[in-house]
C-alpha cells in the first residue's frame, strides 16, 4: 500500500503494522495468561527472552496484527525486528 493510505491511529501514528517486529519489556511466557492487562510490563518468566509483537514484512499477511506474539532473545540482530520509542505524559 502507499505511505499514508490509511487514517492515523488515536495517537497520531500511520502504518504501524506490517513493517517490522517490536520489542516489548515483557519477559517471555509460553501463555499471555497471568499478563497484567493494564499496560505494564510482565517481569516475570524467562526473562533473556523478550516478547516480540506485531509481524514484519516476511510474513503472510494474516499474522500481520498486534495480537501476534514472538519470544526472541535479547542478542538477536535482524533487519526484521525493531522497536518504538515511547514515554509516560503525566
Amino acid at each position: 500500500m502507499p505511505v499514508d493510505s490509511f487514517e492515523a491511529n488515536p495517537w497520531g501514528l500511520f502504518n504501524v503494522h506490517g513493517n517490522v517486529w517490536e520489542w516489548t519489556e515483557d519477559c517471555w511466557n509460553d501463555s499471555n495468561k497471568g499478563n497484567p492487562g493494564n499496560g505494564s510490563a510482565r517481569t516475570t518468566g524467562y526473562c533473556l527472552a523478550r516478547v516480540i509483537r506485531g509481524g514484519s514484512w516476511r510474513l503472510v499477511p494474516e499474522i500481520l496484527r498486534a495480537a501476534s506474539r514472538l519470544e526472541n532473545y535479547s542478542l538477536t540482530r535482524n533487519d526484521y525486528t525493531g522497536f518504538r520509542l515511547t514515554r509516560i505524559i503525566p
